[in-house]
């Protein structure tokens, strides 16, 4: 199986990389490297260095051909400093993901796979949390999650994914 992990030189991508790899898997990683580190990446991975905002359909997106699924666990995470900036955080999380989907849409890729966050169902005390719990977002980040999810839900049901 083909797999790009966005955000696969952060902690969550690159553990999952390196689990596609021991698994047999060919994988491509998509970071800026903004968050994630250089020594997390897997070398026998692919690794772009690019910024899922600013992917250029004519070019960029050629990576996204013949991938069979796509991994989305670039973000900018933590709620504080989505506080104090929900604009770029918003760039990222929401806009990212709308563009990650529609090049996994475009180039026929069957499967995306969304690392949302508890953060979308605010403060709770119950445990475990499922995702059919109400949402009650209570910073920008928050919001952002539970709108990516609201996109990965819609997008099967208008797109071939």
């Amino acid at each position: 199986m083909k797999c790009i992990v966005t955000g696969g030189a952060g902690f969550i991508g690159s553990n999952l990389v390196d689990k596609l790899i021991s698994d047999g898997h060919d994988v491509i990683i998509i970071d800026n490297l903004s968050t994630g580190k250089e020594k997390n990446i897997n070398p026998k991975a692919k690794f772009y260095k690019k910024d899922i905002t600013q992917m250029r359909r004519d070019s960029d997106f050629t990576m996204f051909e013949g991938v069979d699924v796509v991994f989305r666990t670039a973000a900018l995470a933590r709620v504080q400093p989505s506080i104090d900036d929900p604009i770029e955080f918003n760039k990222v999380n929401i806009d990212g993901t709308l563009q990650m989907l529609k090049a996994s849409v475009d180039a026929g890729v069957k499967r995306f796979v969304y690392s949302a966050s508890s953060s979308a169902y605010g403060n709770t005390d119950k445990l475990p949390q499922k995702e059919t719990d109400p949402t009650d977002p209570l910073s920008p980040y928050g919001v952002q999650k539970m709108v990516g999810e609201i996109y990965c839900a819609m997008f099967p049901k208008v797109y071939d994914i």
